[in-house]
């Protein structure tokens, strides 16, 4: 396996669902020591850091380091937990599979006291039919090891199938790969670079809205996923695809990119020959919206990572994919803003 496939892997298995971004945002400062001129972490904890340049300007890229997953709401005399979303995780994605709630490992069942009624609730499903089993036999025993309030995620793995990656969280471990990669590899940025790591962007782009207010950025880039429509049957309003290179984000439903980014960065993956392809996306939206809305506003945009099966155990991306936009942003900080 590559260095890149081995930092994925590396910060796809942390388990640091939104709220919850500490263990994460340790494992990302790990990576960038030596690489960095500064960081610090701010008060509702997104890692800030930053790599000077020579002139007065400032440019952010951002990606969010949570990742969706669960809460502990309730515990039932038996010893099963009652849980509910943290982000946009669906019930049919975790029942019958695996939750991970720190050391615990917990497997998700439906209710259903006849077989026409397990039929119609998973036909019908939702949080409230749901159960987790964590094999206890009563309330008491599962308190002492996953008390209400207890955070959860997929337990899921990291695997390289030749140029493909599949692993749970590449929404957004695979932005913060290519932050992480742009600051080990870029030498002279004209521009100081500013990197955010961000908190709670599952839960309503929280850490956007505040990271980007005492920085006063001239631009901001988020990087992040998108989907991709390239499977049997696809949404055909979509174009986005595995293989073609990094996707330049024009509008989703939260934001429409800053059209003088859209075109400088179109220009230099022309100049470059950087493998793009343009995204409209019809749903979603990422951090360039919080740091649209910062302060008296900052020009903003957002470099995607083309991804199957978002919001999944086994989300997919396609190495070449991440390498050219890994290309894409260390040339826009390179080359620096007029």
């Amino acid at each position: 396996m590559g260095n890149l496939g081995e930092l994925v892997k590396k910060l796809t298995e942390v388990h640091s669902p939104s709220g919850r971004e500490h263990e994460i945002a340790d494992v990302i400062l790990k990576e960038l020591e030596g690489h960095i001129d500064g960081h610090k972490i701010d008060k509702l904890g997104n890692l800030i850091v930053w790599k000077n340049g020579t002139s007065d300007k400032k440019v952010l890229l951002d990606a969010h380091m949570d990742e969706i997953g669960v809460v502990v709401t309730n515990i039932d005399d038996q010893g099963f937990l009652r849980i509910d979303r943290v982000g946009g995780v669906s019930p049919y994605t975790i029942y019958q599979n695996r939750l991970r709630f720190g050391e615990v490992i917990g497997v998700v069942g439906i209710e259903g006291e006849t077989a026409e009624e397990s039929q119609n609730n998973i036909q019908k499903m939702s949080f409230e039919k749901l159960f987790v089993d964590i094999g206890v036999k009563n309330r008491e025993e599962a308190e002492k090891i996953c008390p209400i309030g207890t955070f959860g995620t997929f337990d899921s793995y990291f695997h390289k199938q030749g140029d493909y990656l599949i692993s749970k969280s590449l929404d957004d471990r695979i932005g913060c790969t290519v932050i992480i990669e742009t600051l080990r590899r870029i030498e002279n940025p004209k521009n100081t670079v500013y990197g955010v790591f961000a908190i709670q962007e599952e839960v309503g782009l929280i850490g956007a809205y505040t990271a980007g207010y005492d920085i006063n950025p001239d631009v901001a880039i988020a990087l992040d996923v998108t989907s991709a429509a390239d499977t049997p049957k696809g949404m055909k309003r979509i174009s986005m695809a595995l293989g073609k290179g990094t996707c330049i984000k024009v509008k989703d439903i939260a934001s429409i990119s800053n059209r003088h980014i859209v075109d400088k960065l179109k220009n230099i993956a022309q100049r470059y020959n950087i493998p793009y392809q343009m995204e409209v996306l019809t749903f979603g939206g990422t951090d360039a919206a919080g740091y649209q809305a910062t302060k008296s506003g900052i020009p903003s945009a957002t470099i995607s990572i083309p991804t199957r099966y978002i919001h999944t155990p086994s989300e997919m991306v396609y190495e070449p994919d991440v390498e050219a936009t890994i290309q894409l942003t260390m040339k826009y900080c390179e080359e620096g803003l007029e």
